[in-house]
């Protein structure tokens, strides 16, 4: 939007003419020498803001997790404060994450690390609260990450973010949309949290009816993996052959399983017509896969179930496929493949690439539980999975309603 198509009492503004008054008001982080691990103390001190606070994709601040220096240090790094009211952008790393450190802080005072820059806003110009929304915008985001600097590690540095253009709607507006923003922020955030109530109650389930894998009732007697599940490692691909998804079938590779999902965005797809003889390594839904080169995140292994919405798919090499024998449900053999003992057990071999091999996937050894128990599971985790795909659908409604309020915003629509 041009300065000719605003509505009445808009105007469109550089970055840096919304700071407020005083030095430090716009700033990037402290130099490389002048912060590093070596200057973090234990609690107290004053908190470090990292990549971790800013929430990842959801881009919020987080106000816990952090690592800290001592009042003294932060004296010294004093002109890379942010304050309650701040808003902090990544300048490289998960470049796009934007948030408001809110009013009612657990702190009175931050330090941000290299990777962040940070805007304390003059309240009397601009809410922060706006100013969030406006870079959370897709359009806005997009316009600021083609100005990305690709030499060297991709970052965004300072000067471009000062230039940047804002549309600066009168105060009054600018509440009105950050409090409708808001409203459908907490609607969205209340249906995540409700997905992730239902991810601990998968646990729970597991837990309740049959404890660690290890300890489980001495009644039950002891197996291998190998003896209940078929066990296939993948089909050895050629990268060079890849095509794209147009005519393709999509490949199921180590860096799209990801722990309860499978992550396309990484697409690499075999041509459709040549699968004579893959029959093999085609997936199905309930199919389990697991990556066995750098298998371990901080989530835990790299771990999924296919879902329908997945497939065709076809296995690659270095990805193993589960699938359980003689009536043993898969979705058990997934979450007990989740449990603290099988990472125990498969603790990747640290070589020059970490991986675990098929012959340590076959010899996890657990105890079990009787088939009417393994099916017992499978029914109630199927009524919690009906559940999570009816929030998923509420919550991509909302995620849909919540984009069109941005974009009517912008534009002077609400």
């Amino acid at each position: 939007m041009n300065g000719s198509d605003l509505p009445n009492g808009w105007a469109v503004q550089e970055l840096d003419s919304l700071r407020a008054k005083g030095e430090h008001t716009f700033v990037g982080g402290p130099f490389g020498s002048d912060l590093t691990s070596k200057d973090y103390v234990q609690e107290p001190g004053v908190p470090v803001i990292r990549g971790t606070n800013l929430g990842g994709n959801e881009s919020r601040f987080i106000d816990d997790g952090f690592v800290y220096v001592s009042a003294r240090k932060a004296d010294a790094l004093r002109r890379n404060m942010a304050f309650p009211g701040d808003v902090v952008f990544t300048q490289r790393g998960t470049l796009g994450q934007v948030a408001v450190i809110p009013r009612a802080a657990r702190f009175d005072r931050y330090v941000i690390s290299q990777s962040q820059m940070k805007l304390s806003p003059d309240p009397a110009k601009i809410e922060s609260r706006f100013l969030y929304y406006y870079f959370r915008s897709p359009r806005i985001l997009d316009q600021l990450l083609r100005q990305t600097q690709a030499t060297g590690v991709p970052h965004i540095n300072l000067g471009i973010l000062k230039r940047f253009p804002v549309v600066v709607p009168p105060l009054p507006a600018q509440r009105r949309i950050a409090e409708v923003l808001d409203r459908a922020e907490a609607l969205r955030a209340k249906r995540r949290a409700a997905l992730a109530q239902l991810d601990t109650l998968t646990q729970s389930i597991f837990l309740d009816l049959f404890g660690d894998p290890s300890h489980g009732s001495n009644e039950w007697s002891s197996v291998m993996l190998g003896d209940v599940a078929e066990i296939i490692t993948g089909y050895a691909f050629r990268s060079q052959e890849y095509q794209g998804p147009a005519n393709g079938i999509r490949l199921c590779r180590g860096a799209n399983v990801m722990p309860g999902r499978l992550d396309w965005s990484d697409l690499a797809c075999w041509p459709a017509d040549r699968t004579e003889s893959l029959d093999d390594f085609n997936l199905v839904p309930g199919d389990i896969v697991l990556a066995m080169d750098r298998p371990w995140i901080s989530e835990g292994f790299k771990l999924s179930e296919v879902r329908a919405s997945d497939c065709p798919a076809l296995l690659v090499q270095r990805v193993a496929r589960l699938r359980g024998k003689t009536g043993v449900p898969n979705v058990f053999l997934l979450h007990t493949l989740g449990q603290p003992a099988f990472v125990r057990h498969c603790r990747p071999t640290e070589t020059t690439i970490p991986h675990i091999s098929p012959k340590e996937i076959r010899s996890f050894t657990f105890l079990f539980p009787p088939l009417a128990l393994q099916r017992d599971f499978a029914r109630r985790i199927a009524a919690v999975d009906k559940l999570k795909s009816a929030h998923r659908a509420s919550l991509a409604k909302l995620d849909a309603l919540f984009a069109a309020l941005q974009h009517r915003a912008f534009r002077g629509e609400l």
